[in-house]
């Protein structure tokens, strides 16, 4: 049966405005130049101040949005903390900026903090042969490792500098905000130690990027651990969920719209992998690179963003295969894996 996610509003914020979607919770969008075009926002009323969960990209649109929320909803009332659930560009790429323009503390996770630190500092010549040495083994033509070059560094030009400190939260964490407890849950997979808020009082689930109603969150494997299992992390953090959220909340995923049906999603996403590592099986019916999975796993046409998302997301599953002793790997004379089913 086909999941169809329990939207609760009609219509979306326009860029700039804001919808409020519980009391003291207020739902914003910003831009994003990919074809997933938008990222929500979310801004809490903290007495007479407001604190900010989750920023934007670093692109001048998303700052002249905020710009035109500080004097509308916000109303030139002041900020007092910035929340960021992972470190990708869509929710940390303005932290830096946000965070000294209201001299206010960052609160983030560590490793999240730790990882968007270390990229917006990385140069090209540190990681260059880290990267070409990933996708190389992963099977990408000449042509796909140009596009290797090219975008490096690509984190660098989409975030403020990720700010120097941080207030750290971790799994069981709270922050109190509007007299209300928020609770962090941590979920993995999609980044290494993703920021779920979860607020009892309001039963509202600031989801992020870990539950999302429509499309399945990116489950990657990336250069910096090549030999990750992300997929195993992720499924775990399913069950995780399960336990810390008995109800059924309001969800505030980033992208698409606020929606209930927390454990039905979380049995269709669980799903959705199950049938992934199927179609990965049926794939495989020759021993096969990466990249070659790939191509039979994703039918349609992919730009250079898509592109490496979709070979992350195909290592994911392909390393879950060789864990759960369904595949094998070897290399290739010329260091490419190849994966074979058992």
């Amino acid at each position: 049966m086909t999941y169809i996610p329990n939207y609760v509003f009609e219509g979306e914020p326009a860029i700039g405005e804001t919808m409020q979607v519980a009391p003291g919770i207020h739902w914003l969008r910003m831009p994003l130049p990919f074809k997933l075009d938008h990222i929500n926002l979310w801004l809490l009323e903290d007495g007479d101040e407001w604190v900010i969960v989750d920023t934007g990209i670093c692109t001048d649109d998303c700052k002249a949005a905020w710009e035109t929320l500080f004097q509308g909803t916000m109303g030139g009332r002041p900020v007092n903390r910035v929340v960021v659930t992972h470190f990708h560009p869509d929710h940390a790429g303005l932290a830096g900026w946000l965070t000294e323009r209201f001299n206010v503390p960052l609160i983030m996770p560590l490793t999240e903090w730790t990882f968007g630190r270390m990229l917006s500092l990385d140069g090209q010549e540190v990681s260059l042969d880290v990267y070409k040495k990933f996708y190389h083994r992963a099977g990408f033509t000449p042509e796909l490792m140009d596009t290797v070059t090219r975008r490096m560094g690509g984190y660098k030009k989409a975030v403020s500098t990720i700010p120097a400190a941080l207030q750290r939260i971790e799994d069981g964490s709270e922050i109190i905000i509007g007299g209300k407890s928020w609770r962090m849950i941590v979920g993995r997979g999609h980044s290494p130690e993703h920021a779920c808020l979860y607020c009892d009082e309001a039963d509202v689930l600031i989801s992020g990027d870990q539950v999302l109603p429509k499309i399945s969150p990116n489950v990657s494997v990336w250069p910096q651990e090549p030999d990750g299992q992300p997929l195993q992390l992720y499924i775990q953090s399913i069950e995780h969920l399960r336990q810390q959220i008995p109800g059924d909340p309001l969800i505030l995923p980033s992208h698409n719209w606020p929606f209930k049906g927390l454990h039905a999603r979380l049995d269709d996403l669980d799903a959705h992998h199950v049938e992934r590592l199927d179609d990965t099986v049926e794939a495989l019916f020759e021993p096969s690179t990466g990249v070659e999975v790939l191509y039979r796993l994703f039918k349609r046409e992919l730009d250079e963003h898509q592109t490496f998302f979709a070979i992350g997301e195909t290592l994911a599953h392909l390393h879950q295969l060789v864990m759960d002793g369904r595949a094998v790997r070897s290399v290739r004379d010329d260091g490419v894996y190849i994966f074979t089913l058992t």
